[in-house]
């Protein structure tokens, strides 16, 4: 080849590089533990404002620590995104996620910056959601069933099969029922009423929302999940009302935390900045996703669940989210209730 042809050959090679479409400033590794629909909302909306590619996996709150915990020492994710906030007071608690005082946490509620101040700033509040169940009322109407307006009427012997509740082992949201319980009754007393519970039960499922999503397409009766994912369903047209328990119930503060040794850290404090915003936070009902968003700012949806209508107790997010509590309570739950799970 000539000097001449070799120098148009270049020009040409670099032309073509000039035109091609720039790469991503990088890469951030999320672990979303909210339903897959505001997952899939959340990483369409930031990929489309910010030159970061986000590769995202969709794991249960239980399945998330256990993933974040056994890859410490080699993180391979960088923020973790939603789910219940006990395990994510655990992993803080276990040094397995990292401090960051974001700029938007003045912005926020009170209860989500507690979130935040009480692991010492480890992890903060994104939305809070209270627990209850939904039941098919179609289901209902046609066994002729009462409504179940209490905690006590989901032992009475015509819902048998009909209920479905999540493991706490892999559910945040079972995990927030199970310390509920807890809290309301006494710990023997509320195992005594998951034993007999139990006898109602046909399945206990990995995911939290899985029971309502179940019992929405007639599958079973009534599934035990935080009301905004009964909610859900009743706004995509399924025969789905949502309950909240008469004796009290707690409530979850979904959050969101930075992993410890995360590889695109920059990347993650700006994911963790941007959903923090009101803009971010109010474009949640799009994906019917129905939670009181933690801003202050933020669009509260219509049709969320509103706090002052629901018997709240004072849900102990420390004592709960403590390891050794967390532990304690499932390694009973397997014993005396997944021993002789349905």
């Amino acid at each position: 080849m000539s000097l001449k042809s070799l120098s148009v050959a270049l020009l040409a090679t670099a032309a073509t590089y000039s035109v091609a479409p720039a790469m991503a400033a990088g890469d951030l590794n999320v672990i979303c533990s909210a339903d897959v629909v505001i997952c899939e909302q959340l990483q369409g909306d930031f990929e489309a404002k910010h030159d970061i590619k986000v590769n995202m996996v969709r794991l249960s709150s239980g399945e998330s620590y256990a993933k974040i915990r056994a890859e410490s020492r080699n993180p391979k994710t960088d923020i973790w995104w939603g789910g219940t906030g006990d395990p994510h007071l655990q992993a803080a608690s276990e040094n397995l996620t990292q401090e960051y005082k974001s700029e938007k946490l003045a912005d926020l509620h009170e209860w989500a910056q507690k979130q935040a101040e009480s692991s010492g700033f480890k992890t903060v509040g994104v939305y809070a959601g209270a627990l209850g169940w939904g039941y098919n009322t179609e289901i209902f109407k046609d066994k002729g069933l009462a409504e179940p307006a209490c905690w006590a009427d989901l032992l009475k012997p015509e819902l048998k099969a009909e209920i479905q509740v999540a493991n706490p082992n892999s559910s945040g949201t079972a995990y927030t029922a199970l310390a509920s319980l807890v809290q309301i009754m006494g710990e023997d007393e509320a195992f005594d009423y998951l034993k007999e519970l139990n006898n109602n039960v046909s399945q206990y499922t990995k995911s939290g929302s899985a029971p309502v999503k179940a019992a929405a397409r007639g599958e079973t009766g009534l599934g035990i999940v935080f009301m905004h994912d009964a909610i859900a369903q009743a706004a995509s047209g399924f025969p789905v009302k949502a309950i909240a328990p008469c004796e009290g119930t707690g409530y979850e503060i979904g959050s969101m935390s930075i992993v410890k040794g995360a590889r695109n850290l920059d990347n993650a404090k700006v994911w963790y900045d941007w959903a923090l915003s009101p803009e971010v936070q109010s474009r949640m009902k799009e994906a019917k996703s129905f939670q009181l968003p933690s801003n202050k700012a933020a669009e509260v949806p219509p049709e969320a669940p509103k706090f002052e209508d629901i018997k709240l107790i004072d849900y102990d997010f420390t004592t709960y989210g403590n390891p050794d509590t967390r532990k304690s309570l499932l390694e009973r739950w397997d014993r005396e209730i997944g021993a002789i799970a349905n």
